[in-house]
């Protein structure tokens, strides 16, 4: 069976020992480090802006994926990425808290 699809099964059937391994950064089934540091950040910092993640749990990612070779356009593009799926109103409301997480200074809608 694939990696990825023994893996599915197994969180599928909420596996404890699979579960383990996914929230501690998914090394095991020969499916860890599919996505390249970069991709994965970017990945992340969509699912923060999805839960409305706080300001300091977007700066942390975006200094990981900053880090890792992504540019201030491609973090500002998860947001617009996202914004079909996640709606304006998250959107606008994560869109400071983004800016000031890359290190932008304050925004206001003056």
């Amino acid at each position: 069976m694939d990696p990825a699809e023994e893996l599915l099964r197994r969180l599928a059937v909420n596996d404890e020992k699979s579960v383990d391994i996914v929230l501690a950064g998914g090394s095991g089934y020969g499916v860890d480090a599919v996505l390249r540091p970069k991709v994965d950040l970017l990945v992340r910092l969509g699912a923060l802006v999805a839960v409305g993640a706080a300001t300091a749990s977007l700066q942390c990612t975006v200094e990981l994926a900053l880090e890792a070779g992504a540019t201030e356009a491609e973090l500002v593009g998860v947001l617009v990425a996202v914004a079909p799926t996640v709606g304006l109103a998250r959107v606008v409301a994560t869109a400071p808290k983004l800016a000031t997480a890359i290190g932008y200074s304050a925004i206001s809608d003056d």
